[in-house]
């Protein structure tokens, strides 16, 4: 069972590596680093200290809290995987489709559910959130969509902006629509949400 945790704490480490990599790529955007005589943009660079930070966060979430849920073990192998790719490759491109990777498993992961007429997030979320098999088929849909439309934007979006663009949408604009949708979706929702109430009348 999950310890309780200060919400503020959590989010520091859940969204903490994220602002870290943002400024650090800020700091050191311009520079070149020689490494075994090979060069490395401060991209690179920024790409590779994000993975320890990464790491050492959900160290002290998990520390904290007893747990980790699948989706944040799912991205950090996806961070390590395509961080290591930057790195051996010294090509900043595969760390940039790791964002659309990660958001087309999703999308796929919860399209094989869907057809197989199945709420797979209801399987991740529904200890959270108890809601009625219906609500969980309609969020499933919607937010399959979702990270389906967000792959292809991060994938038309890297192509052809600057790195500085991706790095500040990456950062800001692609968690704050996520959350913004979320949020919509479950004040939408909200007559299929199951309350301690209902479940005590039946």
């Amino acid at each position: 069972m999950a310890k309780p945790i200060n919400p503020i704490v959590k989010q520091v480490l859940e969204l903490g590596p994220t602002i870290a990599f943002f400024l650090i790529y800020l700091r050191i955007r311009d520079d070149v680093f020689t490494f075994g005589g090979t060069e490395y943009t401060g991209f690179i660079v920024a790409a590779i200290v994000f993975v320890p930070i990464l790491l050492v966060a959900m160290a002290i979430l998990w520390k904290l809290t007893g747990e980790l849920s699948r989706m944040q073990v799912f991205t950090a192998v996806m961070v390590i995987f395509f961080g290591g790719l930057t790195a051996w490759f010294n090509d900043e491109r595969f760390f940039k489709m790791k964002t659309t990777i990660v958001y087309g498993l999703f999308a796929v992961l919860l399209g094989i559910g869907l057809m197989r007429g199945q709420s797979w997030l209801a399987y991740v979320m529904n200890d959270m959130m108890p809601m009625r098999e219906e609500g969980w088929m309609i969020l499933t849909r919607r937010l399959c969509a979702a990270f389906a439309v967000m792959a292809v934007a991060n994938e038309i979006i890297w192509r052809t902006m600057s790195t500085d663009a991706w790095v500040k949408i990456e950062t800001f604009a692609f968690p704050v629509a996520l959350m913004a949708f979320l949020m919509w979706q479950f004040m939408a929702l909200q007559p299929y949400l199951i309350s301690d109430e209902t479940t005590d009348d039946s």
